[in-house]
């Protein structure tokens, strides 16, 4: 009754035949990035019974406090990728710099970026949490990779994906193809293609945003949630459904999987601090624009198409509005009048 079940492997040898130029390395670098996953998957599952709980006691480069499980993650994913000749380097939110690959191994044609464990203040409460990457051509020097290597619009993405640790582990995956959701399989061990061809609706009747920060928004956002809230009897003429998980990753999962809208928008607070955003455009606006957009959703940062940002430096943020097509294109509208 199963031998009929197509796994990821398979299915990235597959894909892997109509991506122009695509080698075995390919195929080899997402089996690399499938068993981190797996592993990190195994950690998250055991939590407490491991000691992985709890704060690490140290920061990352954006000033964040770092949970063990950050650590832990973040060296998962680099000890997995590094060795196998694939990659001519890493760059994690984690880490403020470039990760070169260790000398005794050899360089790859590709680069890496990633988020190790995306939403990691969920995890002492046993809230869904996940990991995202994304995969570029390395274009310029292979050998010794800089931050500038790494600054390619989201549209030169090779192939973009999340894992999400919840009640069971998936991995959704694009390679400019479509979406296709995998789920793991633990008496197997393997992940195998549950969610073919995952499309978002283009209406909605959800949305995604952190009430708490309502006083620092934009005109255009504030205008967006009080027709939402104002439901039947105002000027959208149905009810919606409010929800925040504070993990991009189960949020992008929630959509994916039955529309919505997505927002960490530009506020007031945000310009106070000199910030452009509150998610990072390399390990998480890019690779997630790329699998909503590829799903048939939209995703802006409000006045622009997040996947057209040229980056200017590795830990750019942008404000983020991703989702429903036409709901997206609602809140564009509403930019764009304010203009």
């Amino acid at each position: 009754m199963h031998n009929h079940r197509t796994t990821i492997t398979q299915f990235i040898i597959e894909e892997q035949r109509h991506i122009p130029g695509a080698t075995g390395d390919f195929t080899s670098l997402l089996n690399d990035v499938v068993t981190a996953c797996k592993v990190i998957s195994n950690l998250v599952n055991h939590g407490a019974l491991v000691g992985v709980l709890g704060a690490a006691g140290t920061e990352n480069v954006q000033g964040e406090d770092q949970k063990k499980l950050d650590v832990i993650s973040n060296e998962v994913f680099l000890k997995t990728n590094e060795w196998a000749g694939h990659l001519a380097a890493m760059a994690s939110e984690e880490m403020e710099e470039v990760y070169q690959i260790p000398s005794q191994y050899p360089r790859g044609k590709y680069l890496m970026t990633f988020d190790p464990l995306d939403g990691s203040s969920n995890i002492d409460v046993n809230v869904s949490v996940g990991t995202i990457f994304s995969i570029l051509r390395c274009k310029g020097n292979c050998v010794n990779p800089t931050a500038e290597d790494f600054l390619q619009r989201g549209t030169e993405q090779v192939c973009a994906g999340y894992a999400l640790y919840g009640p069971s582990t998936m991995m959704v995956l694009t390679t400019g193809r479509g979406v296709n959701g995998f789920t793991l399989d633990q008496n197997i061990g393997e992940f195998v293609l549950t969610h073919p061809n995952m499309t978002i609706p283009a209406d909605t009747k959800e949305f995604a945003i952190n009430a708490s920060n309502m006083r620092f928004w934009e005109t255009p956002v504030k205008r967006y949630v009080d027709e939402c809230l104002a439901g039947k009897e105002g000027p959208r003429g149905k009810d919606f459904n409010m929800r925040w998980i504070a993990s991009m990753v189960a949020e992008v999962h929630r959509i994916l999987t039955r529309g919505g809208v997505f927002m960490y928008p530009l506020d007031s607070k945000m310009k106070e601090k000199g910030t452009e955003g509150k998610l990072r455009l390399m390990y998480e606006a890019n690779p997630m624009a790329f699998i909503v957009e590829q799903a048939g959703g939209a995703a802006i940062t409000g006045q622009h198409r997040i996947l057209d940002i040229q980056p200017s430096h590795l830990h750019q943020r942008v404000p983020v509005i991703l989702g429903s097509k036409n709901e997206v294109e609602l809140i564009a509208k509403y930019h764009q009048e304010m203009q």
